[in-house]
């Protein structure tokens, strides 16, 4: 598995990723993915919010954008998967190159832009799933949405993927969607929760509902968040998404690309923002993402409050082996 992780590497990001997912569905379909991951062994049986967990590990929105990997990626020994961001109509995203290495730190700088083909597509796949764990739905907006359309795009999604989804995650924390980070305003989030409020009391829907949300917001606005979910539809909060902020990237050419930077440098920015809303709340229920590299990475988000944690550039840049390494005792 390593010799194929360093020719992937070789080849451009995007299509190494697409490369890579596609021979991973091969091999799932030949039956050989055990042959090349090693199986968990560990039992870490988990309820959490009515949802049943073999473990605490994730896959993060954005590694399988449209569902079509989730029975191969399944059988890797994910506890969950989380598919999407979807969004109502298919879009392309940015245009490209648009997806930019930094191995030297560990990280990526992706300004993707929801390219996705649509909740139609993704809902067939849904439907005919034969992985038996948890999979949550990352939504999100149209780009060519404005105003109440946007939020009009995700309850267009909700009421299409909710029977199919164990779970649903609000993405208002792109920050390559112009103007999505938006949604974290007080005014702008209230409406939106209030229309999700209204169309999860139309549709009758019990599963939980989370708000991704962004690393680079203040204290002051997690306060507002929390304040603003207590009483609503919203189940918890996933943290984080991707940061604008550069800095920690070695290479000056980089820190000049516009997008979101994800990978080792997100992970303490990432850990505090968790620690920081369970501080606030200790009875609010969190799932931590962002620069989980290893073992010592997962587990931090647990002891700062996270109930389950998400993977994604660590999986890309280590390879499949990081879920066995991640779940052993």
């Amino acid at each position: 598995m390593n010799f194929f992780l360093k020719i992937f590497k070789l080849l451009p990001p995007e299509l190494a990723h697409t490369i890579s997912l596609n021979s991973l569905n091969i091999l799932y379909n030949l039956g050989l993915v055990r042959l090349f991951s090693k199986q968990i062994l560990t039992n870490d049986d988990f309820n959490f919010l009515g949802m049943n967990f073999k473990n605490r590990l994730g896959t993060a929105a954005g590694l399988d954008k449209n569902g079509d990997f989730i029975n191969s990626l399944g059988e890797l020994g994910f506890g969950f998967l989380e598919v999407g961001t979807v969004t109502p109509i298919a879009q392309k995203g940015n245009s490209k190159p648009r997806v930019f290495r930094a191995y030297e730190d560990q990280a990526i700088i992706n300004r993707l832009g929801f390219n996705n083909k649509g909740i139609d597509y993704l809902v067939v796949n849904l439907r005919k799933r034969k992985y038996k764990g948890i999979v949550g739905v990352n939504i999100g907006a149209n780009k060519s949405s404005k105003g109440t359309e946007r939020i009009n795009d995700y309850l267009i999604c909700l009421e299409k993927v909710h029977k199919y989804a164990d779970y649903i995650s609000i993405n208002i924390s792109s920050p390559n969607t112009p103007n999505l980070r938006d949604l974290h305003n007080k005014d702008h989030l209230n409406q939106l929760i209030i229309s999700l409020d209204n169309k999860v009391s139309e549709i009758n829907t019990k599963i939980p509902i989370f708000l991704k949300i962004s690393p680079d917001e203040s204290d002051e606005v997690l306060d507002n968040i929390i304040e603003l979910i207590e009483y609503s539809s919203i189940s918890g909060i996933i943290a984080t998404n991707t940061t604008i902020d550069k800095s920690y990237i070695t290479n000056e050419k980089l820190r000049k690309i516009e997008g979101g930077l994800s990978g080792k440098p997100l992970k303490e920015i990432s850990t505090s923002k968790i620690s920081y809303l369970k501080t606030k709340n200790k009875d609010l229920n969190l799932i931590g993402v962002g620069g989980v590299m290893n073992k010592e990475d997962y587990q931090s988000k647990i002891d700062s409050g996270a109930s389950l944690v998400q993977i994604y550039t660590g999986f890309i840049i280590n390879g499949p082996g990081v879920v066995h390494k991640i779940l052993q005792d």
